[in-house]
């Protein structure tokens, strides 16, 4: 392993707009806010580059963003208003964005660039914490709208080979995602998938994690966490560009919005 690899990342990226409301949040993101900060450190070496794959974007085809200066795209709903304001000033990488749109082509999956797609919430937000001087440049890859598992691993283990030229790979969703249960009927439920999500990553032989993903809707409550799979898809592409790497836990909390559990994973130690 060379010293430049960086592991990948699956990041649960909170709710609406929080790094930029901590008055309204108070100290409910806390522990989301410190284990995202404590990511650059983690790292053998300064990202050139980041390639984040978002919950919030879905295309019929991998789509990849190529803006050189990407725009914001407030996608939420019923904040402040000076959330709609709020602004993530990385820069964009064109020649990223072709590198992997060909890494994916060459490999049978059909990509094509987007040049006026911006940042949506589920990159800045994770972005702003991690790295607040916005000075590494951007890219976004769409899930795809099969919602294929399987073809998400695959999609990360055709862009493994940026992680040997300093591209940081983010899959960021949230390892809880149901919206009608985001109260105490999520307890139950949240615990017992959390669970199952840590024995698959980080307790479970690494030979076996792609199986069990492919299969994730056997897993514990899989659909009462997951009603649909867009927030879970961005950990298949961070496990498939990982590869059997040794996964970790980076983030584990069991009263977010009171009362669910939700985490985040390091798969890779980057050394």
């Amino acid at each position: 392993m060379t010293s430049l690899r960086l592991p990948a990342y699956y990041l649960s990226h909170g709710g609406g707009p929080w790094p930029f409301m901590a008055d309204e949040f108070g100290a409910q993101f806390d522990r989301m806010a410190a284990s995202l900060r404590e990511i650059p450190g983690q790292l053998a070496a300064k990202p050139r580059a980041i390639l984040v794959i978002s919950a919030h974007w879905e295309e019929l085809s991998f789509t990849v963003s190529a803006h050189p200066r990407p725009p914001m795209i407030y996608d939420y709903g019923g904040f402040p208003a000076y959330t709609y304001q709020v602004h993530y000033r990385a820069p964009g990488s064109p020649e990223l964005a072709k590198q992997v749109q060909t890494l994916l082509s060459g490999g049978g999956l059909p990509a094509r660039l987007d040049a006026e797609r911006g940042f949506d919430h589920g990159a800045f937000t994770v972005l702003q914490a991690m790295f607040p001087a916005a000075d590494i440049p951007v890219v976004q890859l769409s899930l795809q709208a099969s919602m294929d598992p399987a073809t998400h691993l695959k999609t990360g283990q055709l862009l493994a080979p940026l992680r040997d030229e300093g591209v940081l790979i983010i899959g960021s969703g949230m390892s809880y995602h149901n919206m009608q249960r985001l109260d105490p009927k999520g307890e139950q439920p949240s615990r017992q998938f959390d669970a199952w999500l840590l024995d698959t990553l980080v307790k479970a032989p690494a030979t076996e994690r792609w199986d069990r993903l492919i299969h994730w809707a056997r897993a514990p409550a899989a659909r009462l966490v997951h009603p649909r799979e867009e927030h879970l898809l961005p950990l298949m592409v961070a496990v498939g560009a990982a590869g059997d790497e040794e996964a970790s836990c980076i983030y584990h909390q069991e009263d977010l919005f009171g009362s669910l559990t939700c985490s985040s994973y390091r798969i890779g130690n980057g050394q």
